[in-house]
Formats: C-alpha cells, sequence, structure tokens
C-alpha cells in the first residue's frame, strides 16, 4: 500500500488537472507503479475525450447521444473506482488504455 495518497490525488486529479497532475507526478515520483498508472490517467483523458468528441459530432446521427452519455457515464466512474481501489490497497489499470502500458 505504498504511495496511496499519491494514487488517489491521481485519480481525482481528472476533475481539476486532468494532465498536468499526471505529468509532474511522472516526473517526480520514482515508484514504477505510480508511473504507470500516471500514463494510463493521461492516456484515458485523451481517449475519453476524442470519443466523447466523436459521439458529439455523431449525434447528427442520433447513435451520438447514447455514446456521449455512457462516455461521459464512464470518464466520470472510472476515477472514483481507481481512488477506492488506491485506498484499499488494490491494484487498478484504467480500462480500454491499462493493457497498452506494460
Amino acid at each position: 500500500m505504498q504511495n496511496t495518497g499519491l494514487k488517489v490525488l491521481l485519480h481525482a486529479s481528472t476533475w481539476f488537472a486532468p494532465f498536468l497532475v499526471p505529468f509532474i507526478l511522472y516526473l517526480v515520483v520514482d515508484d514504477e507503479e505510480v508511473k504507470k498508472l500516471s500514463i494510463q490517467a493521461v492516456l484515458f483523458q485523451l481517449v475519453m475525450y476524442f470519443l466523447i468528441t466523436v459521439s458529439v459530432f455523431l449525434i447528427i446521427f442520433l447513435i451520438g447521444i447514447p455514446m456521449v452519455i455512457i462516455f461521459g457515464i464512464m470518464a466520470f466512474v472510472v476515477p472514483i473506482i481507481g481512488i477506492i481501489k488506491a485506498i484499499n490497497g488494490d491494484k487498478f489499470n484504467y480500462p480500454i488504455v491499462g493493457s497498452w502500458i506494460k
């Protein structure tokens, strides 16, 4: 259960500094798990922004409406799950991008 506070900060930064905090933590912290989560957090945010943007454009064809709702909920809920797992000391990988970073 190392660096629990940093992991919680990393996941919570989604709502106030989604790119800045993970970048700073990646540069400053020596813990490999925090570095891996920092990269995953940034990639997850980029993928979510892309998916939500595409969904907004697809609203014209109506298929975008459920996509915006699903991806919006996912962008909000996944960091909360990460915070809970960090507090409990469990391992966590972001969905979609978690398997991209080894």
